[in-house]
């Protein structure tokens, strides 16, 4: 009997014991869950600031304002533009346009005076040696189907059109070995006739450029054709070509060093450090002789050396 209090206090005050230390418990349980959720949050990457949305396409009248604006800026970057062939009339323009294919207008220019003085008029092409003729236009490459076409044409320029270049394109297509390009070489800077010389160099910046996506030439002629006027057809030609060779070279394009690079979508395409860019400046624009022996009076570069290399 004597023992029963003690007993039930002893229960009281197990039980008193256990409540709060299952309180403490789930309180611990809870701290540890909101700590664990704290630090999983933490754990989370920073969310990034919300993206612009993607620029729409570039709509056919912005091309046409930004193309025009290319032009511009080419003007002023290269207002001495001009074709780097030497020449004194349309035959010897024409003659030089022929042997330019797949090789170099320096190339071209080392040649021409020696062969100029030995066939000075389509009646003396016209009656040359085959073999001797491809002797003379030899460095040039593909001496043998140049010089087919240059007795070619040079036999139909003296039996049809009086030994004198014709200014129609229509008639200058229909000679041996002359294409569009050829045609509206000659026609541009002989007859000053506006015409879209599509190169290789001008080919590959319109669509650097995104001013087309095709890759026939004549399809590129039509398309830039519709872009800009026709009086500016000919100079946009020698300033597109020239800074192809100058800067937007195929392979390595100096970005860097580009002057119109804000304009262009194909940015970064080539090196764009500034200093490494420089270095793959071509011509007057890194310091270096151009591609005419007898460049115009205005041109700022140094004449190409005479001697084939």
């Amino acid at each position: 009997m004597g023992e029963q209090p003690s007993a039930k206090r002893k229960k009281a005050a197990k039980g008193s014991t256990v409540k709060p230390v299952k309180a403490a418990a789930k309180a611990k349980a809870k701290s540890a869950t909101k700590t664990a959720a704290k630090a999983a949050t933490a754990a989370k990457p920073t969310a990034k600031p919300t993206a612009k949305p993607a620029a729409k396409p570039e709509s056919h009248l912005a091309m046409v304002r930004r193309a025009r604006r290319i032009n511009r800026e080419l003007a002023e970057v290269y207002p001495y533009a001009h074709p780097e062939l030497d020449f004194r009339n349309p035959f010897e323009l024409l003659v030089a346009t022929v042997l330019s294919a797949q090789t170099t207008d320096l190339r071209v220019n080392q040649t021409t005076p020696a062969v100029f003085a030995k066939y000075p008029t389509p009646e003396d092409m016209a009656a040359a040696v085959p073999e001797e003729l491809e002797e003379a236009i030899r460095p040039t490459g593909f001496f043998r189907a140049k010089a087919k076409s240059l007795i070619g044409l040079s036999t139909a320029l003296r039996d049809r059109f009086d030994g004198e270049v014709p200014g129609r394109l229509e008639d200058l297509v229909s000679l041996p070995g002359v294409g569009r390009k050829t045609a509206n070489v000659v026609l541009g800077n002989a007859f000053g006739v506006p015409g879209l010389t599509v190169d290789t160099h001008f080919g590959r910046l319109v669509r650097r450029w995104k001013w087309t996506e095709q890759e026939d030439p004549e399809k590129v002629e039509a398309e830039i054709a519709a872009i800009f006027p026709k009086t500016e057809w000919t100079m946009l030609s020698h300033r597109v070509i020239f800074h192809g060779r100058r800067i937007c070279h195929s392979r390595k394009p100096a970005c860097g060093a580009c002057p119109i690079a804000h304009l262009c979508p194909s940015y970064g395409e080539g090196e764009t450090d500034p200093e490494k860019a420089r270095k793959l400046l071509k011509y007057e624009m890194g310091g270096y002789p151009g591609q005419r022996l007898s460049p115009p009076a205005d041109y700022p570069g140094k004449p190409a050396p005479a001697r084939i290399e």
